[in-house]
């Protein structure tokens, strides 16, 4: 759940949301947040201190129709643990949402920010540097492809995140001309579901639904 920013979004939106998170300060950082809203978000949130990889501990088989893992796999050495424990909790038909680093396109920022020897080297690697400096890993298309079938929710669906803006700083301004934004979110949003640009997009972001 990290700090619980888009779980807080869904609650916001009228989902009943469970965030699952092992750190203690995340933890503290994500019940301040929710302490903060309205008492009828509070409601709709609640928090387990945990592990992805220990469900069983905490939920029952099929407990929700939605289970969100974005921008987590990256930093876990080995997934597999991980999306079976997702797995289990998804009810029949049951969605399971992921947003990776994309293997088959780490030589991408590299090679258009012209770190070509950077570029070279991200051809033969899962394993990347991210903007925090953590050394972290990516998975690729066809790996994650195979591992939702083999957790019994084989995917439905899959698009590309960050096509076009992957090289903008992170303190970037955001456009101001009016509509400006919107088009390039459209943009984006074109790219992400279009071949073959989503194929090089820095993010995946992959549906798997349960049986």
């Amino acid at each position: 759940m990290g700090q619980g920013t888009q779980a807080l979004r869904l609650a916001r939106a009228g989902h009943a949301v469970t965030g699952i998170e092992r750190d203690s300060q995340l933890i503290a950082v994500a019940r301040e947040a929710v302490a903060a809203e309205p008492e009828g978000i509070r409601g709709r949130m609640r928090i387990v201190e945990g592990d992805g990889r220990d469900t069983g501990v905490h939920f029952l088989p099929g407990s929700f129709d939605v289970v969100l893992c974005h921008g987590v796999l990256m930093y876990v050495e080995e997934p597999d643990a991980l999306l079976a424990g997702l797995a289990r909790m998804l009810a029949p038909g049951g969605l399971l949402s992921l947003l990776v680093r994309n293997g088959d396109a780490l030589a991408m920022r590299a090679g258009l920010a012209g770190d070509w020897a950077g570029a070279l080297a991200a051809f033969d690697t899962t394993a990347y540097r991210n903007r925090l400096g953590l050394d972290v890993r990516a998975d690729r298309l066809d790996a994650l492809t195979d591992a939702l079938g083999g957790i019994g929710a084989p995917l439905h669906a899959w698009y590309g995140v960050r096509v076009f803006t992957d090289l903008a700083a992170d303190d970037a301004a955001l456009p101001e001309g009016a509509g400006d934004l919107d088009v390039l979110l459209a943009a984006e949003e074109r790219a992400g579901r279009t071949d073959p640009y989503r194929q090089v997009a820095a993010l995946l972001h992959l549906c798997g639904v349960r049986g």
